[in-house]
């Protein structure tokens, strides 16, 4: 095996320039396959650190009548209570909800994010603390929070790893009480989702979790809906069987509590919820980077081959000595192995340059990208794809190699490197897969271009330009929260420069909003909870849809005056006019959140629509509040300006804190930023999918253009031939132009069948565009005929000047 090793190091060496290309090509295939891989290795593949986390499952509530649940719902204490007695298929059942408040210090606080857990929560979880002790029986009870447990990457990152900080407190934003530190957990725990939290500016479900608080069922609200619940199943049990035990309890509990009517748990297991945003996104794109592996692949079995054509005497030489056939093909895959290990080499280089690209551009894409890292995986799957691509090049060459006739090859008067009939259709079957899939890569990327060019032709409703946008808390006490926030509009709306300011709870595209449950004036009282429409609130000062562009089409803006002593109003949108009150206006009517037997909000103006939550869905309904009288906690301050809004950025951060030099200032943003970000997944996989698909049509090119050349060089004589016996040099173009272009278009035929099936994956992405698109499909597949057949001109013109003399030369 050595003497082989040496024997096709020494080949390689000998024709540096064949060797270099082929492990460059192979290099591009392995190096996108590595890139894509080592995201899935960490986002998908490795384990969230909770003991045997198969078992754990989440309970969401859904509709029994099966229909979309417009808002989420969580479950009532009184329920989950009698879940832990009666349901024998879990080993534990734990609620927890997410929670949100600021570390305060002289200078501007911190935001930090965090869990509120029951007594059995890290029992559940399998969790425990890397340092001090986890929460006891006596930390649970009524009354302000005494103890905390602190993140592991938040203690790094805002304690320095100070170990002394156990048995200390520490200043929360609306705690009177300071919560003493009792333990630091252990890296890497990130959240389990809250839906009724997902609409909060803050919230971040793929992060580390910054703290936990110890959390007990209020008494007086053991019916009020709002508790997460995570379960873990016991050895043996499977989720169809606990599934079916819950929906019998809650079931009796809804016949004994009219408020649970309606809802049913479906159970959802904690691993393939942390996976669904990543699958959607990171599958396709391996799926994108193993046709380009492929198409290297077909590029270097082509190079391989043509070397084959060319060492065919010399193989017939070392048979016709005595070497055996099965000496030579382990001879032919070890040069195969030697030269796609060096086309690993290569592409791990180029992967772990791919992964901190990927990461520059991804953005909030891909979730849990922090935990992304070029290491052995990379280096695992770069061996793999070398040997897998080892095989796939290498095994048409060697089986060739093993099947030659040595008397027929050094009887053979012909040039050397020519190639018969049936490697020239081997060839050029190889390159019409490579043209059919190339094809599929640019008709993905050509479906997501367009789709981008659809969502940024739409009317949002709103607009975007010169507007600056940051969060921004008072964490002092409630009672200074009116006082900070006028004379922080007063002091903004001041700066040169500045046309508009307003607070707001609920920017378009940050999908912040209250999930809200009410009843409506004209429609019928609801029954049951389920019955109740569901609808986003949001709140904003005076001048916001000013600010925003949005029109008031009928009734009145908030005023100043609209704050906790005045009347409670609201203003809503076109939509929820047209669904609620389709025969007449919606100024002066009402609805009810707390029930009919409570004040309702009126209606005072309407506003036009605007895409608000996505750009690429119709305007909803939508109920926007005075902030004077919602009192939000943390909203975000809204700037319009008269040049670039980046300018002022310094001036606005100024003036906040000479009002209060503890307000935290947050997630500083152009509001096109935020559009931008509200398009990540898409941007992300259009980039991708472009960059593979240039990758893949530079690779088929070449491969068209050896084909085509291999062609010339072994049909030489028969070119000459028929120069001879009169064929004009366009005749001979024609016929090998036409060959060319047989190939191309076959490979175009087979490519647009793929790429209807393939562009299915992608319907997710897409936006007013089909996956069967056909102006996409006639487009990429002209526009890569044509740039094929350039490939062709070189060899269509050599073929044109071969000498007619040589036909009398070989006959």
């Amino acid at each position: 095996m050595l003497r082989e090793l040496r024997f096709a190091f020494r080949m390689l060496l000998k024709q540096p320039g064949f060797s270099l290309i082929a492990a460059l090509t192979l290099a591009l295939g392995i190096g996108a396959t590595a890139a894509v891989f080592s995201l899935i290795q960490a986002v998908l593949l490795t384990p969230p650190p909770y003991q045997k986390p198969e078992q754990l499952v989440l309970i969401p509530a859904a509709r029994l009548d099966g229909q979309k649940m417009d808002s989420p719902r969580g479950w009532a204490a009184q329920q989950w209570l009698e879940w832990q007695k009666e349901a024998p298929s879990f080993s534990g059942i734990a609620a927890y909800n997410w929670d949100f408040n600021f570390l305060i210090s002289n200078d501007g606080s911190q935001s930090m994010q965090g869990m509120d857990v029951t007594k059995d929560y890290f029992r559940v979880m399998g969790l425990k603390p890397a340092l001090g002790r986890g929460f006891e029986d006596s930390d649970f009870g009524q009354g302000p929070v005494k103890t905390i447990l602190l993140g592991y990457e938040f203690w790094q990152r805002s304690f320095g790893g100070d170990k002394q900080i156990i048995g200390k407190t520490v200043r929360i934003s609306r705690w009177d009480v300071p919560p003493t530190v009792i333990g630091v957990m252990e890296p890497g725990v990130r959240f389990l989702p809250s839906p009724g939290a997902a609409k909060e500016p803050n919230y971040d479900v793929n992060a580390t979790v910054d703290f936990w608080i110890p959390a007990y069922p209020d008494p007086k609200q053991l019916k009020e809906p709002y508790w997460n619940v995570v379960a873990r199943l016991r050895d043996g049990a499977a989720p169809q069987q606990a599934q079916s035990e819950l929906a019998v309890l809650t079931a009796r509990e809804a016949q004994a509590e009219k408020q649970f009517e309606g809802f049913a748990p479906q159970l959802q297991l904690v691993t393939d919820e942390m996976n669904r945003d990543g699958k959607r996104i990171l599958l396709p794109l391996l799926g994108a980077a193993g046709l380009v592996l492929l198409i290297a692949c077909g590029n270097a079995a082509a190079l391989l081959l043509v070397r084959g054509l060319q060492r065919q005497q010399e193989y017939a030489v070392r048979i016709a000595m005595g070497m055996g056939r099965i000496a030579l093909l382990r001879q032919v895959l070890t040069e195969s192995l030697l030269l796609a290990l060096s086309g690993g080499a290569l592409g791990v280089g180029l992967a772990f340059g791919a992964v901190k690209l990927f990461k520059m551009i991804a953005g909030n894409a891909v979730p849990r990208l922090d935990g992304v890292t070029a290491g052995w995986a990379v280096l695992a799957w770069g061996l793999g794809a070398a040997v897998l691509a080892a095989f796939f090049a290498g095994v048409i060459p060697a089986l060739r190699a093993f099947r030659l006739d040595p008397m027929e090859v050094l009887k053979d008067a012909g040039p050397r490197g020519t190639a018969g009939i049936g490697e020239r259709r081997l060839l050029q079957g190889v390159t019409m897969l490579q043209t059919a899939l190339t094809l599929a890569l640019l008709v993905g990327a050509g479906l997501l271009i367009r789709t981008m060019v659809k969502i940024a032709n739409v009317s949002s409703g709103f607009n975007t330009g010169r507007i600056l946008t940051m969060s921004v808390t008072d964490v002092q006490k409630w009672s200074t929260w009116d006082s900070f926030h006028r004379q922080a509009l007063e002091r903004v709306a001041a700066i040169p420069g500045v046309q508009y300011a307003a607070f707001a709870w609920g920017v378009p595209l940050t999908g912040n909003n209250w999930p809200a449950t009410l009843e409506i004036e004209g429609q019928p009282p609801a029954v049951k909870e389920s019955d109740k429409a569901a609808l986003p609130l949001r709140a904003v000062t005076p001048d916001y849809f000013k600010l925003m562009g949005m029109p008031l089409t009928e009734g009145r803006e908030f005023r100043a005056t609209d704050d906790n002593k005045a009347p409670i109003v609201a203003i809503v949108n076109k939509a929820f006019a047209r669904r609620y009150f389709p025969q007449g206006s919606a100024v002066g009517r009402k609805f009810w959140v707390r029930g009919r037997d409570k004040p309702g909000t009126e209606i005072v103006g309407e506003i036009a629509d605007g895409r608000t939550d996505d750009l690429t869905q119709e305007a909803s309904p939508e109920i926007y509040l005075p902030l004077w009288q919602a009192n939000a906690f943390s909203k975000h301050l809204v700037v319009r300006t008269t040049a670039d809004p980046r300018a002022v950025v310094v001036a606005v951060e100024r003036e906040l804190h000479s009002v209060d030099p503890t307000a935290a200032i947050e997630n500083v943003k152009t509001l096109e930023q935020i559009r931008d970000e509200s398009l990540a997944s898409r941007t992300f996989a259009m980039n991708l999918l472009t960059g593979f698909a240039v990758i893949g049509s530079v690779l088929t090119l070449v491969g068209i253009y050896g084909v085509l050349s291999l062609s010339v060089a072994s049909r030489r004589r028969e070119l000459a031939i028929r120069s001879a016996v009169g064929a004009q040099q366009g005749d001979i173009r024609k016929l090998i132009f036409g060959e060319g272009f047989r190939l191309i278009a076959g490979g175009v035929l087979v490519g647009v069948v793929l790429s209807i099936v393939l562009s299915r994956v992608l319907r997710s992405f897409l936006f007013e565009v089909q996956p069967s698109d056909p102006a996409t499909l006639i487009v990429v597949g002209a526009l890569f005929v044509g740039v094929g057949l350039l490939a062709c001109w070189m060899p269509v013109r050599r073929a044109g000047r071969v000498d007619p003399l040589e036909a009398l030369r070989y006959e």
